[in-house]
């Protein structure tokens, strides 16, 4: 399984994403607050689609939808954000993109260094690590899911792959439909952990050092903890038993 699904796995058995759901809609918000400063119309826009889609995945009510897309399109008080896509490495070689929504450059900026410094990895140029990661839909189901269910769903809905991975599946879609494949998924009953358009590494490291798989996700939670950061990609894989204790 690769590491982008064991994480995902992962916190969803923590209850790390229930915990942290105010922060994810806040997250969420601003993510349609940005799109929606291109035109307010989900059919004329299609990343403000994408972007509220990816909060109605995340159980986002429709009145807090609304509010951030009336913000955006200036119908109500709002800042002013800018993305960035900050690059760096984790120890191992591990490769991580950290996608960001942020209204002061210099504070994010900043940040970001300072977690990396504090916890053993490095920021990188822009383009150094980008070459290597490639826009996917990536779908992760829960565990226990029936593969013929799953597959005859998924690929009906548009999806390109539907991989497994131990007792749970990954589905691989192109990223305009990831949300269509999810919405076909859950109308069989199937749990889905995760659905979202995210940057996929072309090649995995493989993380076998107990002290590297540590601090590799200690820089991802602290990374995913900043009101910034809107989503965290990288090329790691380990096993199942690595990630148990090195997540513990």
């Amino acid at each position: 399984m690769s590491g982008h699904s064991k994480w995902a796995t992962i916190k969803h058995k923590k209850g790390a994403v229930d915990k942290a759901r105010g922060k994810l809609f806040a997250k969420l918000a601003r993510q349609i607050e940005v799109s929606a400063k291109s035109g307010g119309d989900v059919d004329t826009n299609p990343t403000l689609r994408t972007a509220v889609q990816k909060a109605k995945a995340a159980r986002m009510t429709n009145d807090a939808i609304d509010r951030a897309v009336k913000r955006g399109t200036g119908d109500d008080d709002g800042g002013t954000y800018e993305s960035i896509m900050y690059e760096g490495y984790a120890p191992g070689g591990v490769a991580l993109m950290i996608d960001v929504l942020t209204d002061n450059r210099n504070r994010t900026g900043a940040e970001i260094r300072n977690i990396f410094s504090k916890l053993g990895g490095s920021m990188a140029e822009p383009g150094a690590v980008g070459w290597q990661f490639h826009r996917r839909g990536v779908i992760i189901t829960a565990e226990g899911g029936d593969e013929d269910t799953i597959m005859m769903a998924a690929i009906e809905a548009g999806a390109d792959d539907v991989i497994a991975e131990g007792d749970a599946f990954r589905v691989m879609t192109e990223p305009s439909v990831v949300y269509d494949v999810k919405a076909s998924i859950d109308e069989t009953g199937i749990e889905v952990i995760s659905a979202d358009s995210a940057m996929v590494a072309d090649n995995l490291v493989l993380v076998t050092d107990t002290s590297d798989a540590k601090a590799i996700l200690r820089i991802l939670e602290a990374l995913e903890d900043n009101d910034d950061v809107q989503d965290v990609f990288s090329n790691f894989d380990m096993t199942d038993e690595l990630m148990e204790v090195a997540s513990s």
